[in-house]
């Protein structure tokens, strides 16, 4: 047997950050994927634009931009060659929203600067109200960019069939770990987490040749970003259906590119490549980052958990089984924090962010979910 502290599974950016702040605190870390680093799944088909949530200062708005200046910081200092600072101007959809934007104003914790129809037109963007410019947003190079902060991390093309935990280590094969990390994004075969209510949203995302003079990116209904090396990233498309890869024989671009068109001047975009990925969120949207419940245990010792019973102590868990989920549509965001917030409460015991923690979802399931009998 191969022995380690850590196994993550999953070669996302959730699961690639989370083992670079495991080994940064000094454990040795096994990242394995059935598939390999960021080429299937959410992280696959992402643009990873990199910028900030606008609003009015919810819960959500103030985390995701927390997120925000960590990622950029960690991705501008570690990895730069990977994350280009185009800047990304955030264009209101409509009149109404244009108005709107004079209330979100207050809540823009980034720094930003207002940029006027006119100058957005010189530019290159197309029937623009009075936008938002984060000059510190930017994109991510998806693949490489895992690759990278994987570098000097132990790493292995597996697929996993099956996990065992016996005297107090885990089993996946040939490697035991003391603790295990899923990362494995909409997909569950292991365990019931039927509680986090993780969602999966499928999305197609295309890269296009051009000799457009594009500096920065942008985001209206989707995200365009600059040319970066001849190339535009355009994505990306939102269908909440499990089985949406079967759109991907007709024409996946087709919506994106008429958006696209309305945005910029794409008349010599060629289609160089195409993504396509199932990416995972939670019901209220919040990142999942913790330990896991063991449900069964806790249905069999707290049978009135359905009818609004509290228990009088934190709910029991499965030993060293961890999750980092739910990222969403941000995952390039989100990834960095939630990574370190997860390594710290593995290795430091320190206690989880209550607005990740997946806990908060477990009481009400129990109540709601129309899965449980009676």
């Amino acid at each position: 047997m191969e022995h380690y502290d850590a196994i993550v599974v999953g070669a996302g950016i959730a699961g690639c950050s989370v083992a670079y702040f495991l080994k940064e605190k000094g454990l040795k870390v096994l990242v394995v994927d059935r598939a390999g680093v960021a080429v299937a799944g959410g992280s696959a088909a992402a643009g990873a634009f990199v910028s900030p949530k606008i609003g009015k200062g919810s819960s959500l708005q103030k985390l995701t931009n927390e997120a925000f200046e960590f990622a950029k910081d960690f991705y501008k200092e570690n990895f730069s060659e990977y994350f280009r600072q185009t800047g990304v101007v955030r264009i209101p959809k409509d009149e109404d929203d244009a108005k709107k934007f004079f209330e979100y104003e207050k809540y823009n914790s980034s720094s930003f600067r207002w940029i006027d129809s006119k100058r957005l037109k010189e530019i290159g963007i197309k029937d623009s109200k009075d936008s938002f410019l984060f000059e510190e947003a930017g994109v991510c190079d998806a693949p490489n960019i895992c690759r990278a902060i994987l570098d000097g991390i132990e790493y292995t093309q597996y697929n996993v069939k099956s996990l065992n935990y016996k005297n107090k280590m885990w089993y996946i094969g040939r490697y035991r770990a003391k603790n295990l990390i899923l990362a494995t994004g909409y997909e569950n075969r292991f365990f019931d987490m039927r509680y986090m209510g993780v969602k999966g949203t499928w999305g197609s995302r295309g890269d296009y040749e051009t000799k457009l003079n594009l500096e920065v990116s942008m985001h209206k209904s989707i995200s365009i970003s600059a040319n970066i090396d001849g190339i535009v990233k355009v994505g990306a498309t939102h269908t909440k259906e499990a089985h949406a890869c079967l759109n991907c024989g007709t024409d996946p671009l087709k919506e994106l590119f008429v958006k696209a068109s309305k945005m910029v001047d794409t008349s010599d975009f060629k289609p160089k490549e195409i993504f396509c990925g199932m990416r995972s969120g939670s019901k209220d949207y919040f990142p999942l980052v913790g330990s896991v419940i063991d449900v069964s245990m806790m249905l069999r010792e707290y049978p009135k958990l359905v009818k609004g019973e509290r228990p009088k102590e934190e709910p029991k868990k499965i030993k060293n089984l961890y999750v980092i989920n739910g990222l969403g549509g941000r995952g390039f965001v989100f990834a960095p924090l939630m990574g370190k917030i997860l390594a710290e409460n593995i290795v430091d015991a320190k206690l989880i962010d209550s607005r990740v923690n997946p806990d908060r979802l477990f009481l009400k399931w129990c109540r709601k979910s129309p899965e449980l009998n009676r």
